[in-house]
């Protein structure tokens, strides 16, 4: 049985343990983008990275354990997760709440299920970006080349041929590769863990990463964006009482 408040539909479920009233489970897999993205420090950091992953776990741990939501991340996303805090210099508290909320579980990659239409589906879509970044790389030989022939025609000399045209030139290319090979695909193993462990445990995807979204959608997994998240929570505790 359902109700809706808003936007928002909760199952009109619950059950006892050791005499305790709980909601019925909702898991999410967590990526590392789901704390990063900037548009969560406007909202809930004041532009801070630390200030918007403790306010985060903050509504991780209540939702826990008010109602019964758990976040889960592959070992190898937390590490990126981690790392990228380190870099930031994350006091320690903060990561010590991330330690104890954060359920870590490496997906069971040899079990768990993926329909082969999807797995063609991948591979037909990194053939095309491949191809499309070989195109990307001649346009841009070809066109250092030929401003570098109308440069040396003119009497410059090496050094600025190579300052003015082969920097920019490397420059442009390694931006239009990057978005032709990695945007709106799944292109590290933290990604495809994060799919892999939420398709084992029949949880939501969290994320601000378009190429985690595109594929999660492809595997009918539920997915909410990083910046709607902390706000589902929000409107879950709100009306918990």
């Amino acid at each position: 049985m359902y109700y809706d408040i808003g936007n928002i539909k909760f199952i009109n479920l619950k059950y006892m343990v050791r005499g305790v009233k709980m909601l019925a489970k909702q898991r999410f897999v967590l990526d590392t983008t789901a704390f990063t993205d900037t548009q969560l420090r406007d909202d809930f950091g004041e532009g801070s990275l630390s200030k918007t992953v403790d306010v985060l776990m903050d509504l991780i741990a209540k939702s826990r354990i008010k109602l019964n939501i758990s976040c889960h991340m592959p070992p190898i996303t937390y590490k990126e997760f981690s790392d990228y805090m380190a870099r930031y210099e994350c006091p320690n508290e903060i990561m010590v709440k991330a330690e104890t909320w954060i359920v870590k579980k490496t997906p069971n990659r040899y079990d768990t299920k993926i329909p082969s239409e999807i797995f063609y589906e991948y591979v037909q879509d990194m053939r095309e970006r491949m191809n499309k970044g070989m195109r990307i790389s001649e346009s841009s030989i070809w066109e250092a080349a030929v401003e570098s022939m109308v440069m040396m025609s003119r009497g410059e000399n090496k050094a600025d041929i190579e300052a003015k045209v082969l920097g920019k030139a490397i420059t442009d290319f390694r931006k239009r590769y990057r978005i032709a090979l990695r945007k709106g695909t799944l292109d590290s193993a933290p990604d495809l863990d994060v799919l892999l462990l939420a398709k084992e445990l029949g949880a939501g995807v969290v994320a601000a990463d378009e190429g985690i979204k595109v594929w999660a959608e492809r595997l009918g997994l539920r997915f909410l964006s990083a910046k709607s998240f902390p706000k589902m929570m929000e409107e879950y505790l709100q009306h918990y009482d």
